[in-house]
């Protein structure tokens, strides 16, 4: 009898092209995807992959095992999800994904409160930039910023949030050397992989040529909070920064919409449904804040 498990590695191999790569996904190291992989090609008395110096192509016989292998998934999730969707019990495991300043800025209090308030559901926060697969059932609920809600997959539920916007930044140390004219120019701190963003206008300030590059948010707020240059940052993380103050004749600019995202059966379960409904209030207490209209 297939093993359904040696039919999940097969397909990390197949969708990635690389071992490596299907490893990393699956959270294994490369050598057990090798033997998973192995294990079903014994099964089925056939070869699955040929191995070229671009990566792992599938055979004929690969490609015929893939089709299956797709209906096989598909209908381990429906399965999976139509079950958890009848658990009408206040525990067990939720998981929620979101971007880390979100999380880490924003509204970990907020999932702390309802921690305690629901003790016996174990809250598994998903802080990542990736985007978690809903149908998958790689996480729960998705709390997403969203600028065009054309982009949202019509299989997802949503409970629409409060728009977020952002700004340039800069210390007040720093501000107040440039105003006492000791300062020529200001360098821009960036993510490397997003550069200075197209709407964020220097203000009064002159900004030199170079960039002073980091490579997460966590050390872009750093790095500003150092005096190292200004920045662009959502409002709720400069507003409510004392250290922190926005950058003279600079205007705001909206990023998104923020949307708790659930899927099918999932967003039925009474777990899901408390954490959605009392995310939505908090968020909706937060407006002011993520507007940039509050300091607070």
């Amino acid at each position: 009898m297939i093993d359904w498990d040696d039919v999940r590695y097969f397909l990390a191999v197949a969708r990635s092209g690389s071992v490596r790569a299907a490893a990393t996904r699956l959270g294994v190291n490369h050598s057990t995807v090798l033997r998973r992989v192995a294990q079903l090609e014994g099964q089925l008395d056939a070869r699955m992959f040929e191995k070229l110096p671009s990566g792992y192509r599938l055979t004929a016989a690969g490609e015929e095992v893939l089709e299956l292998a797709d209906q096989m998934e598909a209908s381990s999730h429906l399965l999976e999800t139509r079950v958890f969707g009848r658990d009408q019990t206040v525990r067990g495991r939720l998981r929620v994904t979101l971007a880390p300043n979100l999380a880490a800025h924003l509204l970990m209090p907020d999932f702390a409160v309802f921690a305690r308030r629901h003790p016996d559901i174990e809250m598994e926060i998903l802080s990542s930039g990736e985007l978690a697969n809903l149908t998958n059932r790689e996480a729960d609920v998705a709390i997403r910023v969203v600028y065009d809600r054309q982009t949202l997959p019509p299989n997802l539920h949503g409970l629409k949030g409060p728009d977020i916007f952002g700004g340039v930044y800069i210390s007040r140390d720093l501000l107040t050397e440039w105003r006492e004219d000791t300062l020529d120019s200001l360098r821009w701190i960036v993510i490397s992989m997003h550069g200075i963003s197209s709407w964020a206008s220097a203000g009064d300030i002159q900004t030199a040529e170079i960039l002073f590059r980091v490579t997460d948010g966590e050390g872009q707020l750093a790095a500003v909070r150092q005096g190292l240059g200004i920045t662009t940052l959502p409002c709720f993380i400069g507003d409510a920064d004392p250290q922190l103050v926005r950058v003279p004749g600079t205007a705001l600019h909206q990023y998104g919409t923020i949307w708790l995202l659930t899927q099918g059966e999932t967003r039925k379960t009474k777990r899901v449904r408390l954490f959605t409904e009392f995310m939505s209030r908090r968020l909706a207490d937060y407006q002011a804040l993520l507007a940039g209209v509050s300091r607070s």
